[in-house]
């Protein structure tokens, strides 16, 4: 059976597309056009998969058909030259995937087939945990392009490319494309059997490129209104299931080639730039450079120059056939001289589908002299557009080209004697503006912005070789407290690795006497991570913990000194309350017993031999504070001791560091007090500041270069912070090459208005995440090349202000996720599951996990990572669940926008950060009549961190719903994004008659 396929459409949930993309409308159109199957589109939509689920019944293998009853209905609309043809719909979504590899943005969309239902549903919850499928028909991801079609494949569909050379989103596109197909999809590019070579081009500009010759050459409206169907399409001579199309596609054995746009039709056939109204031949963007003639700034190199640029042909290789058309309505709306969703032009093609079938047909297949009968003129323009002889205008940057059939004039000249209907034909009207043509010359040279990179590493056997001459001079201290005050992005984390590798590698100390405490789980495995690295035949004798898994250990090695087990288990929350139960009449007092610690609380705890969270620093130093002698022992083991973000350290943490280090002791503690930022979990900076009377031969050494922000950033920063720093002379400079861009200060008239300007920031930072953004206007440029969704930080003070941020980024269909540092014990569903894990089934600690889960596959998920490296060790996985955090259980393929709290943002980097709310009742967070120096000082210290996560960009935003934060009085140097005075919206007013 020989049909038309159109496989690449959208519904009415997709951005900029119509209210009528609904399957009815699509199948009156489908037959009206004269195509069998039609792709359904935009399956991951939840809205729009209850639509599919509700409206279609299976029709043949794979294949799906509107109710009987809607199909009726259809039919009774249609004349019957139309009626009763099969209509089939295949599954399919396009998926934007948005992403950084080697150095690059990486922007490709791509076409997802799936044979039913169940496995549409199974990809739909793959795709929902990388980002949001909500919020548009084709969902924006931050996912590689091969883990994308790795998903595929799980769950039983085919991937195609999608419009391969479209310069901003696709495998080939001159923006943020690769070079070869295969480059994109690596190991698994040969399960990609098909490639969508899109409106700007045809088989025979593919086929000038030999890499694309294992390709099927698919074509597809792309359709967001049912009336462009089939404008491109693909021809099958196949039984009409999913499976034979997918075998001619992999075999070529029933592949009839494809119907074509005239590719000069296209909207980025050529090279320009539209703002400039500048259009430009492949050759004569070479001579200038590819710099715009007009704005001297970067053109949008089209996709004929693309072909060029990686064809290997000067002729092309046989393209397996294929027929260029225009379509209908544009033919009889250039006869009538009005547009062609003109009702006149509607009326006409009613008339001639009616009379002579379906309007692919009348474009190819029925004769001139039968459309004569109706319009000599139309026909004489199917004969011409049938030889190919069309007058053609190429589009660029986003404008559509123009077709013609008739020379300019010619109409005018012939409407004496021939007419369309009884119509006089008119002549097309002159567009107000046609493209620019080049100057002769182009301009002389061309600016290309550069980065300066660190200079080379001397490599002369020495670890220290690498660090700057402040890191060097911290890490070759030779023994005795030194305290080291490490400015942000300083290398704080390097040197102190450097440190400890250098001593046990060079200077004879042995690896067993170290231990390096941090404050998270995730710094003790970077730690840890870095230290295999230096020192690979050492790292497993040393000690990295984090305060509390340190307590574990030595709660471990003297369980019996307090009342416990050696198998101890640690309780998590909701096991601490189901104890309290036990001695209090209701919840709020269980919860006020352990809120408290009280005695009979802890008692009990020790009865079911358990300990809570806070247990592992208490009784560690209750068991040493009673004992001098279990104090020497630990002195003697860790003879050199290194503390991590030593301004964090609350009392208790404080007392536990001078019992296991003298005042004479190998102490190197290492942080900046002006991140001092945890008051609110008992940290006390006072600790860091009299660290010199605590260990009097204590030597300091600053480090003050920045290796992470921009100048502006830095200099910023240093503004803000210098009211109440607590560093003297404080020093930070900027010592690598981010740009010259300033930081930014919005004013916004709401919280809705601010996370709208984040949402539109990010796309046009990142040069736009869809088509969408470029046609309305946006995003005008490519942004910043390199950028990924993960580059983006959003920080706020309170979590509450993240709602309005989640509701801009969803609506733009931006994907995100929010991070935290709640425990990962906290989340639903994971304390029941490291309560039954000890008595599962299962040899290892994930089959126990996955036995217990049963469907919450949601808590599954994410204690996976954990239950994987515990391999069969159940106490460990139920100990290091009681220690965890959330940002433990990210999907290392979601690229994603970070939401996140000033708090928990420390430690962390990003090119491009938001602080938003900086507000004086929310940064600093204060009530009215409040007066807390201290208080409002670490709350200063709370922006200092925050502005200096961003590396290259960074904006300061806040709304009139409260006074401008009066940190911000302190920075001199910025750019105002926007309008400095928000307009206020203007009060109704009654209409009067005069």
């Amino acid at each position: 059976m020989r049909f038309v396929a159109d496989l690449h459409i959208h519904s009415k949930y997709s951005r900029a597309c119509s209210r009528d993309c609904d399957l009815e409308h699509l199948t009156w159109w489908a037959r009206r056009k004269g195509i069998s199957l039609v792709g359904t589109g935009d399956f991951t939509h939840p809205a729009w998969y209850d639509h599919l689920t509700e409206n279609l019944v299976e029709a043949a293998p794979g294949l799906f058909r509107l109710r009987e009853d809607l199909d009726r209905e259809i039919d009774r609309t249609l004349p019957p030259s139309l009626a009763a043809a099969p209509v089939r719909f295949m599954l399919s979504v396009e998926i934007s995937t948005i992403y950084k590899r080697d150095g690059h943005t990486r922007k490709v969309h791509h076409l997802v087939y799936m044979p039913d239902l169940e496995s549409a549903a199974r990809f739909n919850a793959r795709m929902a945990k990388i980002g949001n499928i909500g919020s548009d028909g084709r969902p924006i991801l931050g996912l590689d392009s091969r883990d994308l079609l790795e998903i595929t494949l799980e769950c039983g569909g085919y991937l195609v490319p999608a419009h391969v050379w479209t310069p901003w989103f696709a495998v080939l596109g001159s923006k943020s494309g690769f070079d070869a197909v295969e480059d994109c999809y690596a190991d698994l590019a040969d399960h990609v059997f098909a490639v969508e070579t899109g409106l700007s081009s045809d088989p025979d500009m593919n086929r000038r490129v030999s890499g694309l010759d294992r390709y099927r050459l698919v074509s597809n409206s792309d359709a967001h209104s049912p009336p462009a169907l089939g404008r491109e399409a693909t021809v099958f001579d196949t039984d009409l299931d999913y499976y034979a199309v997918r075998r001619a596609l992999e075999t070529g054995e029933g592949f009839g080639g494809t119907l074509e746009f005239f590719p000069e039709e296209g909207k980025y056939h050529v090279d320009g730039h539209r703002k400039c109204g500048v259009r430009l031949e492949p050759r004569e963007t070479l001579a200038h450079n590819g710099i715009c003639p007009v704005c001297a700034k970067p053109l949008t190199v089209g996709v004929l120059s693309r072909v060029e640029e990686l064809a290997d042909r000067d002729t092309p290789a046989p393209s397996g056939g294929f027929t260029s058309l225009v379509p209908l309505p544009e033919i009889v709306g250039e006869i009538l001289g009005v547009g062609p969703k003109s009702k006149r032009v509607l009326a006409q093609v009613d008339k001639l589908t009616a009379a002579l079938g379906p309007e692919l047909v009348i474009l190819q297949d029925v004769p001139v002299d039968d459309i004569g009968a109706h319009s000599p003129l139309l026909a004489e323009a199917v004969a011409r557009l049938r030889r190919g002889e069309v007058v053609r205008d190429s589009g660029y940057d986003g404008e559509y080209g123009v077709i013609r059939v008739f020379e300019p004039g010619e109409l005018t000249r012939r409407a004496s004697s021939l007419a369309l209907f009884d119509a006089e034909p008119v002549e097309p009207a002159v567009p107000a503006k046609a493209p620019r043509k080049a100057p002769a010359k182009a301009p002389e040279e061309s600016v290309v912005e550069g980065r300066t990179e660190p200079g080379p590493v001397r490599a002369d056997g020495s670890l220290l070789d690498g660090l700057d001459p402040e890191q060097r001079a911290a890490a070759e201290v030779e023994s005795g407290p030194l305290l080291i005050i490490a400015g942000p992005g300083t290398g704080k984390t390097r040197t102190l690795t450097h440190r400890i590798a250098d001593l046990v590698t060079s200077r004879g100390v042995p690896a067993p006497s170290c231990l390096a405490i941090t404050f998270t789980r995730r710094a003790a495995e970077e730690m840890a991570e870095r230290l295999a690295v230096l020192a690979p035949d050492h790292a497993a004798d040393l000690t990295i913990a984090t305060f509390h898994s340190l307590g574990v250990l030595v709660l471990r090695e003297h369980h019996a000194a307090v009342g416990l087990s050696a198998s101890f288990g640690v309780a998590d929350p909701d096991r601490q309350l189901t104890v309290a139960r036990t001695l209090a009449a209701d919840d709020k007092t269980a919860k006020a017993l352990v809120a408290t610690r009280d005695e009979r609380y802890l008692a009990a705890l020790r009865e079911q031999d358990l300990v809570d969270f806070d247990d592992l620093i208490a009784l560690p130093l209750a068991l040493l504070e009673g004992s001098p002698e279990l104090v020497a022992a630990y002195r003697d083991r860790w003879r050199w001791v290194s503390v991590d973000e030593y301004q964090d350290v609350d009392e208790q943490q404080y007392r536990l560091l001078r019992l296991l280090a003298p005042p004479d002791g190998n102490l190197t503690a290492i942080g900046d007090p002006d991140q001092a930022i945890y008051r609110f979990r008992g940290a006390d900076v006072g600790f860091f500041l009299r660290f010199r009377e605590d260990f009097p031969t204590a030597r300091t050494v600053h480090l003050t270069r920045n290796y992470r922000s921009s100048a502006a950033v830095v200099r910023g920063a240093l503004e803000v912070i210098a009211p109440s720093s607590l560093v003297p002379g404080r020093e930070l400079t900027p010592m690598v090459d981010h740009g010259d861009a300033a930081i930014g200060v919005h004013h916004a008239p709401s919280e809705a208005a601010e996370a709208a300007f984040v949402a539109r920031t990010v796309e046009q930072v990142l040069g736009g995440a869809s088509f969408h953004s470029f046609d309305s206007g946006r995003v005008s440029s490519d942004g910043t090349r390199g950028l990924g969704f993960s580059d983006f930080a959003v920080l706020y003070r309170t979590d509450r202000q993240s709602r309005a941020l989640v509701d801009a980024l969803t609506r733009s269909g931006l994907p995100f996720q929010k991070r935290s540092h709640d425990r990962l014990a906290d989340r639903p569903g994971v304390a029941r599951i490291a309560h039954e894990v000890a008595h599962a089934p299962g040899g290892t600690v994930l089959e126990r996990v996955r036995a217990v889960a049963g469907d919450d596959h949601t808590a599954y998920e994410l204690l996976k990572p954990l239950a994987g490296e515990c391999g069969a060790d159940v106490e460990r996985f139920r100990t290091e669940l009681a220690l965890g955090v959330e940002v433990d259980t990210w999907d290392p393929r979601a690229d994603r926008i970070s939401l996140l709290t000033l708090h928990a943002s420390k430690g962390l980097e990003f090119p491009v950060v938001f602080v938003v709310g900086c507000e004086d009742g929310l940064l600093p967070m204060r009530w009215p009549g409040e007066d807390d120096a201290e208080a409002v000082a670490e709350e200063r210290r709370l922006l200092f961190v925050g502005m200096t996560r961003a590396q290259r960009h960074l904006f300061l935003s806040h709304t009139t719903a409260r006074p401008r934060s009066p940190f911000l009085a302190s920075l001199a140097s910025f750019e105002q994004v926007g309008d400095p005075r928000p307009r206020r919206r203007r009060k109704g007013t009654q209409l009067s008659l005069l």
